[in-house]
């Protein structure tokens, strides 16, 4: 299991760290700053999910009139783990 860090632009979370097993499944998501409840849901909806589902489903989400959020930041943070 490899971990990463990213951080993200344009939201109110600062940090996002998370693990991709060998298989490329999303585990250990934690996020410091933002919406502290929601950041929690989203971490655990996206536990043990193919980090190219995830992908599909987050990346795109706005917050409000930006043009980002932090589903969209953490999908941004997944593609960018796995070009690595």
């Amino acid at each position: 299991m490899k971990r990463f860090q990213y951080t993200p632009e344009g939201t109110c979370s600062r940090l996002m760290e998370f693990s991709l097993d060998d298989n490329g499944a999303v585990h250990d998501v934690c996020v410091t700053g933002g919406c502290h409840g929601n950041l929690q849901g989203i971490g655990r909806l996206v536990e043990g999910m193919d980090a190219r589902d995830a992908i599909a489903r987050m990346r795109g989400i706005c917050c409000g009139r930006k043009p980002t959020s932090c589903p969209d930041q953490l999908a941004r943070a997944l593609e960018r783990a796995l070009a690595d």
